[in-house]
């Protein structure tokens, strides 16, 4: 047996009384859970009819989610998060795309259960769900390290969202990184802040659950309230990403020394600033801080950078981010010049696209048209060409990111394309703008991302064609994408300006929308 299950298995061997999830009331011993996820596989292998190749979780922050996340793995099957939240189009479309046999439902996604088809559903709904599972399943975990252990689901820029892989030999050396980087161990107690659907999730459950420690998971309202969760449950690692810090600081909940059970807090899914990260380290005084650096594609994060006790030694950077640092043992990272240069961090003033390659890379997208342009192969002569089909082993992924190197380490300087990311969540702005496009009367459309009070960022939608209700636009785009894609603002507008290459100029456009306000 190998693979993200054994690593559990092996743990809840090893340390069986040690606690090893805390969600909502419900507290597991390791060996409590195990016990569980034993039984609810064999609960899912009778409700699908045989043993399934890819469960669906349709689940959030409950019993069933985690355990249900186990039970897949403990099955060999392939994890796919679904997330409550999304419209029910789109977790059928990521459902259908990813082969899924079975969903498991809790209660958090039970009112939309009845909208997905195709797959048999398995719902622990009720209070007292565990108490009518079988007997637990006997049978070992099939999974081998080649095996795919989840497939997650990023924005596409083409209105189809892209389904990435991930294969149980990706994880090892990124969670040992983590245990060593974090100094996480038996008794240490992590936050869970993220929704299964992100991919650092993965990163706070086998992080915990390798290493013997406790998994703490606060409900949605405990987020918006960090230093009250952190010391109502003395948790001791924090992981969240920095706009948490932003919404904190809004309702006045992050007080100086508020948080003195802490000694390990990582900030990932987007720019860290240096005034967060102030506010922060204030806030906890005996933690670390350290801002991690990684697309899904590249197993959660692969670079990432510690910042100096003192802020007195923090570098200075010319756009007020922390640093995302260099890449975790065992990967390499470089920056890709227009002309195909490549530099390393160590380079002075180094500055070009992220491309980043080694074990945590996954091999390519669940559809492999999607690889089109996303990796590089070094050439003889020190510069990269494109691969054209299946990336090898020793290609680079293309992360879209512009870095620059300062003093070792890499800055992230912003994206090359119209990628941009809220609350963590990568957003195409080409997959709304193809949303918008499919509604009556729209001939044209364009969504930016403009900077919003508090540092936030806001989405508006600017269309041709007939005026259309903003609340109608504003279902369509809901109907079909997560909240978090849905436009702010709607503009009707008779054209797009063009720059001199015959694009819409999109920076003419937000020049526009910014005088307005």
């Amino acid at each position: 047996m190998s693979g993200m299950y054994a690593t559990f298995a092996a743990t809840a061997d090893t340390v069986p009384d040690a606690v090893a999830l805390e969600v909502a009331e419900d507290v597991l011993t390791y060996a409590e859970l195990a016990a569980l996820v034993d039984r609810l596989a064999a609960r899912l292998v009778s409700s699908c009819g045989a043993v399934p190749a890819a469960v669906g979780l349709l689940a959030s922050r409950s019993l069933a989610a985690y355990a249900g996340y186990l039970a897949a793995l403990r099955l060999g099957a392939v994890v796919v998060p679904l997330n409550p939240s999304f419209p029910p189009a789109r977790n059928q479309a990521m459902c259908v795309a990813a082969g899924v046999d079975v969903v498991v439902v809790d209660a958090a996604g039970a009112p939309q259960a009845g909208e997905l088809t195709g797959a048999a559903q398995l719902r622990l709904t009720a209070p007292d769900w565990a108490a009518g599972l079988p007997d637990a399943w006997t049978r070992p975990c099939p999974s081998t390290s080649d095996d795919v252990a989840y497939v997650l689901f990023t924005s596409g820029s083409t209105g189809t969202p892209k389904g990435v892989p991930i294969r149980h030999r990706n994880l090892p050396g990124f969670l040992a990184h983590c245990r060593r980087q974090y100094g996480v161990e038996v008794g240490s107690r992590l936050s869970q802040t993220y929704d299964l659907t992100f991919d650092p999730s993965v990163g706070d459950m086998f992080t915990a659950w390798s290493a013997g420690a406790t998994l703490v998971v606060p409900q949605t309202a405990e987020i918006l309230t960090p230093a009250r969760f952190v010391a109502a449950r003395a948790i001791t690692h924090w992981s969240s990403v920095p706009s948490v810090i932003s919404l904190a600081r809004r309702l006045r909940g992050l007080r100086p020394g508020s948080m003195p059970t802490l000694r390990s807090s990582v900030f990932a899914g987007e720019q860290l600033t240096v005034e967060q990260a102030r506010a922060w380290a204030a806030a906890a005084p005996d933690s670390v801080v350290d801002n991690a650096y990684g697309p899904t594609e590249l197993t959660i994060t692969c670079l990432g950078h510690r910042l100096a006790a003192s802020p007195r030694e923090w570098l200075d950077t010319a756009n007020g981010t922390v640093p995302i640092g260099r890449p975790n043992a065992g990967l390499e990272a470089v920056a890709v010049a227009e002309d195909g240069t490549v530099r390393t961090a160590d380079t002075p003033d180094a500055d070009g696209e992220l491309c980043v390659r080694g074990h945590q890379r996954f091999d390519g997208y669940l559809d492999p048209a999607h690889d089109a342009g996303r990796f590089l192969r070094s050439a003889p002569e020190g510069t990269m060409t494109p691969v054209e089909g299946r990336p090898g082993p020793d290609d680079w992924y293309r992360t879209g990111d512009r870095v620059r190197a300062v003093a070792g380490q890499f800055v992230h300087m912003g994206r090359l394309d119209d990628q941009v990311k809220i609350r963590g969540y990568r957003i195409e702005l080409g997959e709304i703008e193809a949303v918008l496009r499919a509604q009556p009367g729209i001939a044209d459309a364009v969504v930016l991302a403009l900077p919003a009070e508090g540092g936030d960022v806001a989405l508006h939608a600017l269309y041709t064609g007939a005026e259309t209700e903003s609340g109608q636009l504003s279902a369509a785009v809901a109907a079909r994408l997560p909240e978090y894609m849905v436009p702010a603002r709607f503009h009707h507008v008779d054209g797009f300006p063009v720059n001199n290459n015959g694009k819409v100029d999109r920076r003419a456009l937000a020049t526009s929308l910014e005088s307005r306000s």
